[in-house]
């Protein structure tokens, strides 16, 4: 059955209020390099989910996710506009960690796991709109697959998904190596993707 005008704003007041609780976690400040800054954008209406792994340092600084090389490469890689990209209604934007983990000797550091086992459960069951799910990186992709396969597996498998739910590598500059060896990325899924990222978001822009 459809859902009716109060169903849609009750669902769109517990996700308001789950991501202000969420804004004004402190649950891991201890451990954490830098000051304390959630960052997430969501809207009940969202289409699009993007499962990352943690903010940036630059994204921690602007307050925006994936605001940095690795964002322009997964905008062209979608192909949207940053505008687009922004906009809550088209797309979820939830790492598996909301605040910058720091920086470990070769990268940014694993996502506490904490953060998803604290907030993504509830955080799913307030998008009733996803149409495509894109895990990026391995810690999200274990999470919505829950399997031992790695990142390679996954993505060069990205069609017996059933175009649902669609694993990426990071878009990182430290990924054009894994880019080189696997021509396949973008000869074949990206196309892919792309179509079903316009067909998704174009009825609503």
């Amino acid at each position: 059955m459809p859902r009716s005008t109060a169903d849609e704003h009750d669902q769109m007041t517990a996700l308001t209020q789950l991501i202000t609780q969420i804004r004004a976690c402190r649950h891991c400040e201890a451990e954490l390099p830098e000051d304390v800054h959630p960052i997430i954008q969501a809207s009940s209406s969202a289409k699009i989910l993007i499962a990352g792994l943690a903010p940036g340092a630059a994204a921690n600084r602007s307050g925006l996710p994936f605001d940095d090389a690795s964002g322009d490469r997964l905008r062209e890689w979608l192909g949207v506009t940053r505008q687009q990209f922004y906009d809550p209604r088209l797309f979820a934007i939830l790492p598996m960690a909301f605040c910058y983990p720091g920086r470990g000797a070769s990268g940014d550091l694993p996502p506490p796991k904490i953060c998803a086992d604290k907030w993504r459960r509830a955080l799913l069951e307030q998008l009733p709109h996803i149409e495509l799910t894109l895990p990026i990186g391995q810690y999200a992709q274990q999470y919505h697959f829950n399997d031992n396969n790695t990142v390679t597996a996954r993505v060069s498998s990205w069609q017996a998904y059933g175009g649902q739910i669609m694993p990426l590598p990071h878009p990182s500059p430290r990924n054009n190596i894994w880019l080189k060896r696997h021509p396949w990325f973008v000869k074949t899924l990206l196309p892919e993707l792309k179509q079903r990222v316009a067909s998704i978001i174009t009825p609503v822009i």
